[in-house]
């Protein structure tokens, strides 16, 4: 109770002295951002308002992106403490941030976690490679009527209706994709791991990327607009249930989901490996990223319970290979990173990012 009035009085004597600009004080952790990461840091947050005398932290489920504009927008009570990413934070994000007074922003790697291609336990199984999802969802492709043309100027609004035209192997079935938004870390990582891993198997496009990175971009990553790839929103658990309504579909989403769904639905081999856990964690399974979520420090001081909700999510117990978030799906990281990351949340190290 004299943490929880001390700390209260820390805020407040801050909003009064304007040095976070807010207008009312706030007593409990503010997170924001990705889809993949928030079931993750649900999960800890429940945990951490169950053992600790602090007020569970609220969490919202905006999307990488959205979560990192929310982050950036200002230092105060009014804005977000933590924002959860499926893929690093961009240039552009953090000179959004700092010019927003956000300048001291601590960096958590989360673990890892692969991107399924999943469809319901009864419809078939897609043997897929990055080359058969690039040609199916990808806006532009070369043109299958002169396969030795090369160029830009050569590629042609994708003319794939099924899988079978993609590719003979696959079932004959109506392309029908769900996924998420723009906004979407898993979409950003989606179009990089998986598009533009089947981009690179046509050398021309490969060699495109040293010499206008731009178009090489947009042939890559631009998805279709035609109805092939539906934008199904940031809940995944939606996606999950519209594979059941629909299992001609597949849907796109993290491991998680389908570990904690596994009943209901199954997830298609990617390049001949299939998502499971150990081929996640190996790096044999193609589609995989790392997770994060980003801390501002200004915060930590004032908002009751973030170095304690950070330290609880850094423990052993919680990120650990025997840890809970395991059993949710989340891919641990090695021991040095952990205990990398581990030091950063708590001694709340400025990020220092590499160009990206």
């Amino acid at each position: 109770m004299i943490r929880k009035v001390l700390a209260a009085a820390a805020v407040a004597t801050l909003v009064a002295s304007g040095s976070v600009g807010a207008q009312a004080a706030r007593d409990y952790i503010f997170i924001v951002g990705s889809s993949t990461v928030y079931p993750f840091a649900t999960v800890v947050a429940e945990n951490f308002g169950r053992s600790t005398s602090f007020k569970t932290p609220k969490i919202e489920s905006t999307g990488s992106g959205g979560g990192l504009k929310l982050f950036c927008a200002g230092v105060g009570v009014e804005h977000p403490d933590i924002t959860n990413s499926s893929r690093r934070i961009k240039d552009t994000e953090v000179k959004t941030c700092a010019e927003n007074g956000v300048t001291n922003v601590v960096e958590i790697k989360v673990g890892y976690d692969g991107i399924v291609m999943a469809n319901d336990k009864s419809a078939p199984t897609f043997n897929l490679s990055r080359r058969d999802i690039y040609l199916a969802l990808a806006k532009k492709v070369p043109n299958p009527k002169e396969p030795s043309a090369t160029g830009v100027a050569s590629m042609v609004d994708n003319p794939y209706k099924t899988w079978k035209d993609v590719n003979p192997e696959l079932p004959n079935l109506k392309i029908e994709v769900l996924g998420p938004p723009p906004t979407s870390g898993t979409r950003d990582a989606f179009a990089e791991l998986a598009m533009e891993g089947g981009c690179k198997d046509f050398e021309w496009i490969k060699e495109l990327k040293g010499q206008d990175k731009s178009a090489y971009k947009a042939v890559c990553h631009t998805v279709r607009e035609d109805g092939a790839y539906i934008e199904a929103g940031e809940n995944d658990n939606l996606i999950v249930q519209k594979l059941q309504a629909n299992p001609d579909a597949l849907g796109v989403f993290g491991f998680s989901f389908l570990d904690q769904n596994g009943d209901k639905i199954k997830g298609n081999p990617i390049d001949g490996f299939v998502p499971t856990f150990d081929d996640i964690a190996d790096g044999s399974y193609p589609v995989s990223r790392p997770l994060f979520f980003y801390v501002k420090a200004a915060h930590a001081g004032v908002i009751p319970g973030i170095p304690q909700y950070l330290a609880e999510f850094t423990s052993e117990k919680a990120w650990g290979p025997d840890g809970y978030l395991a059993d949710r799906g989340l891919i641990p990281m090695p021991k040095e990173e952990r205990e990398q990351f581990a030091r950063a949340a708590k001694d709340l190290t400025p990020l220092k990012l590499a160009a990206n």
